[in-house]
C-alpha cells in the first residue's frame, strides 16, 4: 500500500475537499485524484463518495481511516528509529501554540532554540487549545503547546507540563477594590469576565461558585485572555487571569475567601506540550521540549 496514496486519502478526508488537500500536499488536483483512484483500485473498493458536494466517507473508507493513520505513524516512527545519531538537528518542525502561550512563553523558548539549532526551520501556527487538539489528531503538527484538558483523549501524550498560577483580578476603581477581604459571595454580586464555558479555567471557577451555592454571572465570554485583561482593566467586571499577565492596570484580590470559612481559593491551570501517543517526536521536537522544560523550571 503506497504511503503517498494514504497521505492523499487522509488529506482529502481532513481538509474536506480535493482542492484543499492538493494545496496542503503541494500537488495539483488531478494528481491527488489520481492517487486516491490508485488506492481504491488496489483495495478494489470505493473509499470516498463523490456524488455529493461535501466529502463523505463510504463504509470502506471509514474502516480504512484509523489504519491509514496508524500505518503512516509507524512509517514516521521507523524513520526516526533509523535516523543517524549524529547529533545534528535539522529539518522542519511543525508546532502549534495557544495564543496565551505564544505571547507569554514561546518567545523565550524560540529565541534560545534558534540560537542553539539554527538548522531547524519552524512552522508555527496559533490557535485556541481546543482547535489545537483537533489539528494534532489530523497530524498537522508534531507538537502543540496548550492548556491541558482533564478530558484529554488517550490518543494524546503529555510530553511536558507546568503549572500556570492564576489570580482573581479587578481594576483599581472597581467596587470590590475597597473591600479588605472580599469573598466569593462578594464576587457573585458583580459581573464576571471569563473564558468560554468549555474551557478548564471556566470549569474550575464555576466549580468554586457551585460548591459555595453561589451564582456566577459571566458576561461577554472570550478565550482571548488579553481581551479579558483589557475589559477587566477598564472596570467591566472581575476576572481570573494568569499571574504573569498581571500589571499595574490590574489589582489582585488577595486571598479570595469562601463565605463563613477561612479557606483561601487559589486557581491554577496546567499548561503543557502534547504529542500523539503512537507517534514518536523527532530530534528537533525533543530538543525544543528540553528547552521548554528548563525554561519553565526557572523562577518567574
Amino acid at each position: 500500500m503506497d504511503s503517498n496514496a494514504l497521505k492523499a486519502f487522509l488529506a482529502i478526508v481532513d481538509q474536506g475537499s480535493f482542492s484543499e488537500a492538493a494545496e496542503q500536499l503541494h500537488l495539483t488536483q488531478p494528481a491527488i485524484s489520481k492517487r486516491l483512484a490508485a488506492l481504491e483500485s488496489q483495495l478494489d473498493t470505493t473509499l470516498i463518495d463523490r456524488s455529493h458536494r461535501q466529502i463523505r466517507l463510504t463504509d470502506s473508507g471509514a474502516r480504512l481511516l484509523p489504519h491509514a493513520r496508524k500505518i503512516l505513524d509507524e512509517i514516521h516512527n521507523a524513520r526516526i528509529a533509523l535516523s543517524p545519531d549524529s547529533g545534528l538537528i535539522e529539518g522542519e518542525l511543525q508546532i502549534i501554540a495557544s495564543h496565551h502561550i505564544g505571547l507569554h512563553h514561546l518567545p523565550n523558548w524560540l529565541r534560545r532554540f534558534k540560537r542553539e539549532y539554527p538548522q531547524v526551520s519552524i512552522n508555527l501556527q496559533f490557535m485556541e487549545s481546543d482547535a489545537a487538539y483537533e489539528q494534532m489528531r489530523k497530524r498537522n503538527a508534531e507538537l502543540a503547546f496548550v492548556t491541558l484538558s482533564d478530558s484529554m483523549a488517550p490518543s494524546f501524550n503529555v510530553l511536558a507540563h507546568w503549572p500556570d498560577p492564576m489570580a482573581f483580578v479587578i481594576s483599581a476603581d472597581h467596587p470590590l477594590a475597597s473591600l479588605t477581604k472580599p469573598g466569593l459571595a462578594d464576587l457573585a454580586e458583580h459581573p464576571a469576565l471569563l473564558p468560554d464555558t468549555s474551557t478548564s479555567t471556566y470549569r474550575v471557577v464555576s466549580r468554586l461558585f457551585l460548591e459555595a451555592n453561589l451564582s456566577l454571572h459571566s458576561q461577554m465570554p472570550t478565550n482571548y485572555l488579553e481581551t479579558l485583561k483589557m475589559m477587566t482593566s477598564v472596570g467591566l467586571g472581575w476576572s481570573v487571569l494568569p499571574l504573569r499577565m498581571v500589571d499595574r492596570s490590574l489589582k489582585v484580590l488577595e486571598g479570595v475567601l469562601a463565605s463563613g470559612t477561612e479557606a483561601e481559593h487559589r486557581v491554577t491551570r496546567m499548561l503543557g506540550a502534547i504529542g500523539l501517543t503512537d507517534r514518536q517526536p523527532g530530534n528537533a521536537a525533543k530538543a525544543l521540549l528540553s528547552i521548554v522544560q528548563e525554561e519553565e523550571e526557572r523562577p518567574m
